[in-house]
C-alpha cells in the first residue's frame, strides 16, 4: 500500500473540465474518467471532498457582462453547479461509491444542506462529499469556496484540477514559449505576480490558514501519483 500524503484533501473540479474539448456541458467520457480516478484514489484510504464549478453551465460574470444584475447571475451559477455534482454523483455511485451533495442553498428533494459536522461524519464514513451551490453568497467564486470548505473540514490540501495545464508557469505557455513551470511558489508570490492559480480571496484564506494548493493537469490521471508524493504540477505553500 502506498502511504498518502494527505488524509484528507479537497479535490476543485472546475466546470470547463467536465466539457472536455466542447467548452460547453457536460461529456460522459470525461466526467466516467474523473469518477474512475476518484474511486481510485479512494482505495489508498484518503477522504475525498469535491467542490464542482459551474463554467460549462453558466458563468455569472458573463451575465453580469450581457447586463444582467450580477447577484442574479451569480445565483444561476449557483444552480449549474448543482447539475455539475449531481451528474458526478450519479457516476460515482453507480461505481458504487457511496456519495453525498451537499448544497449552500437549500433544495432538500436533490441534496442535503451543507452541514459541516454532517459533511465530516460522511467522510469518515468512506463517503465522497460533494460541495454544491458555492458559498451560498453571490461574489464569490468556487475557489474560494474550495478554500472555505477545505478550512471547515480540515482538509491536509487543496488539489486544484485545471483542464490541460499542467501547473503554474511563469507566462501563459500557449502564447508565451519561453515560460517556466514553477515546481513551488509561496501565496504572495501569486497575489504580487498575479497568477492565474485561484481568485484573490481564495489565495488569501489559504496563506491566512497555512493551507497548501497542488495545481495539477486533472486530465492526465495522476491524482493518485500526487498524492503518493510524486513531483508533479505546482505546490502554492
Amino acid at each position: 500500500m502506498i502511504e498518502p500524503k494527505y488524509k484528507r484533501i479537497i479535490l476543485k473540479v472546475s466546470g470547463e473540465a467536465l466539457a472536455g474539448d466542447t467548452g460547453f456541458g457536460i461529456q460522459p467520457p470525461v466526467i466516467n474518467n474523473i469518477c474512475k480516478e476518484i474511486q481510485e484514489v479512494k482505495e489508498l484510504g484518503i477522504e475525498i471532498a469535491i467542490v464542482v464549478g459551474g463554467g460549462n453551465i453558466w458563468r455569472g460574470i458573463s451575465g453580469e457582462g450581457s447586463g444582467m444584475d450580477r447577484a442574479q447571475a451569480d445565483y444561476m451559477g449557483m444552480l449549474a453547479t448543482v447539475i455539475n455534482a449531481l451528474a458526478l454523483q450519479e457516476v460515482l455511485e453507480r461505481l458504487e461509491q457511496p456519495t453525498r451533495v451537499q448544497t449552500a442553498i437549500q433544495m432538500s428533494q436533490v441534496a442535503e444542506p451543507y452541514i459541516r459536522r454532517r459533511a465530516i461524519r460522511h467522510l469518515e464514513k468512506g463517503r465522497v462529499v460533494i460541495f454544491a451551490a458555492g458559498t451560498g453568497n453571490p461574489f464569490f467564486t468556487t475557489d474560494t469556496t474550495a478554500a472555505l470548505r477545505a478550512i471547515e473540514i480540515e482538509a491536509g490540501a487543496i488539489l486544484m484540477g485545471k483542464n490541460g495545464t499542467d501547473g503554474v508557469y511563469t507566462a501563459d505557455p500557449r502564447t508565451d514559449p519561453n515560460a517556466e513551470l514553477l515546481r513551488s511558489i509561496s501565496y504572495i508570490d501569486v497575489l504580487n505576480r498575479g497568477l492565474k492559480v485561484m481568485d484573490s480571496t481564495a489565495i488569501t484564506l489559504c496563506m491566512d490558514n497555512d493551507l497548501p494548493i497542488c495545481v495539477f493537469d486533472l486530465m492526465a490521471g495522476k491524482i493518485g501519483e500526487l498524492l503518493a508524493g510524486e513531483e508533479l504540477g505546482t505546490v502554492v505553500s
